[in-house]
């Protein structure tokens, strides 16, 4: 059994998904379960959706829902005219979307969108992609079920970015899965979709549609799991800032975990832990492209040393921390970071000396209360407009030459912070927003292509 994902941009469109179809038929022999995302730009419409429902905007919402349904509609023409599944998926289809309209209408009249209702209108853009796309492979001659997402992902009572409940997902998905495969040769079901354990319905958070499919992976012992995108595999740094990446065949588990985390796009963060839990090999490959061979995610013993990428985050804020009282003072680092912690504010990278604490945080969070709360016992200061650049590779303290790529490539315009982590698998510096494209493009340039 495998696991393929298709992200929005794999299924955006008639095309995309008329060779979604053919991807899926072509590893039929190997029990595809196939996790689907909701359609391009349609979770952004639902957002919007839910800010017009909560400001009472019942006419632009219900115009906002028109359009969605007229998208999904048209698609659902476009793919099955000339099928006996036309009249049935457009049924369906108009049904979701006139119960998404009755709830977003009574949501305009109370005036009070709670979590609980955002998670229930964001997470109908994967209800639709997944009932069109499975009707289309029913058409072209691939016998497939769907299968409610909520009945396979179980996760606790945070509406908006679910945990998932790791055991009862290893309880429920075998048995529904193995149920959804009797006679048909596929399932599919929606990423990014949960529930609570009492069937509420959770979303996984941005991105999560990697999560759901490394998640079911883990359940139930896939031999591997494939994540198709629009990019040809890993890349040693974003194709939109760097002309000239270079695809990576093999990286690491470790590797792969920290260019997601250190800003590289192509994977959720949280895609690698469920598959390292068991060793299940990781693929990132070419929706547009399923030929090619993309990037394998493997365990850390069968990949070579050496720079993989270079990664960067373009809007972090950095908060300095200074208090004479740190010193020689045991519980001081851990009241500071448990003021993070009661914020939920996340912290990305550390820095400590005798007297001062670094760290950086997201540059859109708001850390007014965290800045206020420390100022309470230190001197608090907050540098805003900085970036984050990441070189990853394994045992990265065996490169001799990455301190003087760093450093020519930053030249005299000034590093903020740097900061390696105890298992040399990334070195990352701080710098000014307004040169961290250019930082990139440089250090890429010294470590990739002047020496290809």
């Amino acid at each position: 059994m495998i696991i393929m994902k298709f992200g929005g941009t794999s299924v955006q469109d008639g095309p995309a998904i008329s060779r979604v179809v053919e991807i899926v038929r072509d590893r039929l022999d190997r029990r595809p379960v196939v996790v689907v995302s909701a359609l391009s730009k349609i979770t952004d419409l639902l957002y919007k959706i839910c800010d017009e429902a909560a400001a009472r905007h019942t006419e632009a919402a219900l115009e906002a829902i028109a359009a969605l349904k007229k998208r999904h509609l048209d698609l659902a023409e476009e793919l099955l005219t000339g099928t006996e599944f036309l009249d049935e998926a457009y049924n369906k289809v108009g049904l979701l979307c006139q119960e998404l309209e009755a709830f977003v209408h009574a949501v305009c009249i109370v005036g009070d969108l709670t979590p609980k209702s955002r998670a229930r209108i964001i997470s109908r853009g994967e209800v639709l992609s997944s009932t069109i796309i499975c009707y289309t492979l029913n058409a072209r001659g691939v016998r497939t079920n769907l299968v409610d997402a909520k009945k396979l992902i179980i996760t606790d009572n945070d509406y908006l970015k679910g945990e998932p409940d790791k055991a009862a997902i290893q309880a429920a998905a075998p048995a529904e899965i193995e149920k959804a495969f009797r006679n048909v040769q596929a399932v599919i079901t929606q990423g990014f979709v949960s529930s609570t354990a009492d069937g509420e319905t959770t979303v996984l958070g941005r991105g999560g549609s990697d999560y759901t499919a490394s998640l079911l992976g883990m359940a139930l012992g896939a031999e591997e799991v494939q994540i198709w995108t629009d990019v040809d595999g890993v890349m040693t740094a974003d194709p939109r800032v760097v002309e000239h990446p270079v695809t990576m065949r093999e990286i690491a588990f470790e590797e792969a975990a920290e260019m997601a985390h250190f800003g590289a796009k192509v994977l959720h963060p949280m895609t690698i832990e469920p598959a390292v839990r068991l060793g299940i090999p990781i693929y990132v490959l070419d929706s547009t492209h399923p030929d090619r061979k993309g990037t394998g995610i493997f365990g850390a013993e069968r990949i070579p040393d050496g720079i993989k990428s270079v990664s960067s985050k373009e809007n972090i804020q950095v908060i300095n921390i200074f208090s004479a009282k740190m010193l020689g003072v045991s519980g001081f680092l851990a009241r500071v970071f448990g003021v993070f912690s009661a914020h939920k504010v996340a912290v990305d990278m550390i820095s400590t000396s005798e007297a001062t604490i670094s760290v950086t945080v997201d540059g859109n969070v708001d850390t007014t209360a965290v800045v206020r709360e420390l100022s309470e016992f230190a001197e608090v200061t907050v540098d805003r407009d900085k970036a984050q650049v990441s070189v990853i590779g394994k045992n990265l303290h065996a490169e001799a030459d990455l301190f003087s790529a760093l450093s020519k490539a930053i030249g005299k315009r000034g590093i903020h912070m740097i900061s390696q982590g105890a298992t040399f698998i990334n070195l990352s510096v701080v710098v000014d927003r307004d040169i961290c494209r250019d930082t990139v493009r440089q250090i890429h340039q010294y470590l990739f292509e002047n020496h290809a």
